[in-house]
């Protein structure tokens, strides 16, 4: 009969120590899917919108040198998205340009508005996305103190020693118990919870733009520069 109830109680204890235990890290697992779930929609919307406007600058300026200059006048230290083959796609360059009109009597200005206005819907992307880019960095951070604090809690040596305590106090041997050879490595490799991964992986870091104010005369110098290499290309009829 003590032998029974000892058995009863160390059941109820387990129990209440895999309930705890595993509730606390389901809701960490919960928030790690719910953390890449985010990524990945961002990187579906937002970045493509920074992908296109990048890739419609790089069109219009056509050249490497003045693209690298353009990106010296926006703060931007890396060539984002630059592929020297876009020029050439066709597909690409419907996709990046369709539904645009721009604004100007002339061929001359109708360009230098097309990239005015490319360069000032990129630095509004620019903005949401790193305003986002900080919430999943706060996202990531907090699911990292969650890990945190549940190993302060659940520490898993611990948890292993009171559980073989458990059976060697009630005179449980091997299979009665679960507690069998090799089960102590395997359950506590089954019962780490690794870390988010890093949103850097999937999303770019990208730094604040400089508005478009601060460098209208030299980018119109630049615009100037590359409008000469098109040859009649970019037709873009004027908005009515």
């Amino acid at each position: 009969m003590e032998t029974d109830v000892t058995k009863v109680l160390t059941y109820e204890i387990k129990k209440e120590l895999a309930d705890r235990y595993f509730g606390f890290r389901k809701i960490i697992e919960e928030d790690k899917e719910d953390l890449q779930q985010k990524v990945h929609y961002y990187t579906r919307s937002i970045v493509q919108k920074i992908c296109f406007d990048l890739v419609r600058l790089y069109m219009l300026l056509k050249d490497r040198e003045l693209i690298r200059a353009f990106l010296d006048l926006a703060g931007m230290e890396e060539e984002i998205f630059y592929d020297p083959y876009f020029s050439e796609s066709m597909t690409l360059r419907a996709k990046v340009f369709q539904g645009l009109k721009s604004r100007g009597l002339t061929r001359g200005a109708r360009f230098k508005n097309l990239v005015f206005d490319s360069y000032e819907e990129l630095v509004r992307h620019v903005g949401e996305y790193r305003e986002i880019f900080g919430e999943l960095l706060e996202f990531q951070e907090m699911i990292n103190e969650e890990i945190k604090i549940f190993y302060q809690k659940h520490d898993i040596s611990n948890i292993m020693g009171f559980l073989r305590s458990l059976d060697t106090a009630g005179q449980i041997s091997g299979l009665d118990t679960g507690i069998e050879r090799g089960f102590d490595a395997s359950m506590q490799k089954k019962m780490k919870v690794g870390p988010p991964e890093p949103i850097e992986q999937d999303l770019p870091v990208m730094p604040p733009l400089v508005p478009l104010p601060h460098i209208r005369s030299k980018l119109k110098k630049i615009v100037e520069k590359a409008l000469k290499l098109h040859h009649g290309e970019f037709h873009i009829p004027r908005v009515a």
